[in-house]
């Protein structure tokens, strides 16, 4: 991996060398999964749940976006969203939707950044 694709990477908050280690070593399979980050569907989902006031749905999908973002080392994403699934476990779908502002921009500059890698 050259530097320039490390550099954007750390950028937005991917921890390239924990990713890496995740992978054992193998960058190619690494990239390949993290250039597909963009089209995974648990953040429409959670961002539709949230919309409509599904709390349980809204829970489904952050849980599940927080186990996609945590394996691929995107801790931008999985910190804001760990956050979020607390609230929602607690039921306190409020909370959740105050964040999802922050969330969706942080989120947003996750899948331009790997956008632009494609």
């Amino acid at each position: 991996m050259d530097n320039a694709v490390k550099t954007a990477l750390e950028g937005v908050g991917i921890d390239v060398q924990e990713a890496l280690d995740r992978f054992m070593g193998n960058e190619a399979l690494m990239m390949r999964f993290l250039t597909r980050f963009p089209q995974d569907l648990n953040f429409s989902a959670l961002r539709k749940a949230v919309d409509a006031g599904d709390a349980a749905q809204a829970f489904t999908a952050a849980h599940t976006l927080k186990g996609v973002v945590g394996n691929l080392s995107i801790h931008s994403l999985f910190h804001p969203v760990s956050a979020m699934v607390e609230d929602l476990r607690r039921g306190d779908l409020s909370s959740a939707s105050q964040q999802m502002g922050a969330l969706e921009a942080q989120y947003l500059q996750v899948v331009s950044a790997l956008e632009h890698l494609q």
